[in-house]
């Protein structure tokens, strides 16, 4: 009877052994599939953010592009104004001739507008021979400044001096306003530079633009 006990009990551990072994391999394989489908998702989850890189870097290259194409518009559009003035200007006629006020002939003080009696002679002898020939035309007057004082002020005074000559031609000439325009530039185009007493009064001017 001794005998016919071993071998069972040997072929009980091995069986028990070959289940175990079976059962490991099953979990293992199970751990596996689970690692796959993990490996398989970051995959998917990096092609994703992948792709959403390159459609970020599209749309920063297209916002780009678009702020190039709008500074390019911009600049057609100053220059399409600019060619506006000039076609304005040619519409109305050539030049006939142009008349300066400045220092080195008349006298605009420091922070003054008042046309002088100088600036009036000099204004009546230009003007006469247009009168006399009984023509119309056109005055385009632009007011300038020196440098001194800030941008807003010279823009307005170089306005006001425009406008003291506009109202002399238009009170003493009988020159309809409609035939009148004022601008200014203030200090934005000096004839010479600013740095000396002298050059500053050369840039303190009215010039009268007459269009036939």
């Amino acid at each position: 009877m001794r005998l016919l006990v071993i071998p069972v009990l040997v072929a009980g551990v091995a069986l028990s052994g070959c289940a175990k072994k079976t059962y490991v391999q099953r979990e293992v394989g199970e751990v596996n599939k689970k690692v796959e489908a993990v490996s398989a998702e970051v995959e998917k989850t990096q092609a994703r953010v992948q792709q959403s890189e390159v459609r970020i870097d599209a749309v920063d290259k297209s916002a780009q592009a678009g702020m190039a194409e709008a500074r390019e518009a911009k600049g057609s559009a100053q220059q399409a104004m600019g060619k506006a003035v000039e076609a304005e200007k040619a519409a109305k006629g050539k030049l006939i001739y142009t008349v300066t006020l400045s220092n080195d002939k008349v006298t605009f003080p420091v922070n003054k507008a008042e046309i002088s009696d100088e600036a009036k002679q000099i204004v009546d002898e230009a003007i006469a021979p247009l009168k006399a020939a009984n023509k119309g035309g056109w005055f385009e007057i632009e007011g300038h400044t020196d440098s001194t004082g800030p941008e807003a002020y010279n823009q307005r005074l170089g306005e006001e001096r425009a406008m003291a000559v506009r109202d002399y031609l238009a009170k003493t000439h009988g020159i309809a306003l409609a035939r009148l325009n004022v601008i200014s530039y203030g200090s934005t185009k000096p004839v010479e530079d600013n740095k000396t007493k002298e050059n500053r009064a050369q840039n303190r001017r009215v010039v009268i633009k007459v269009l036939e």
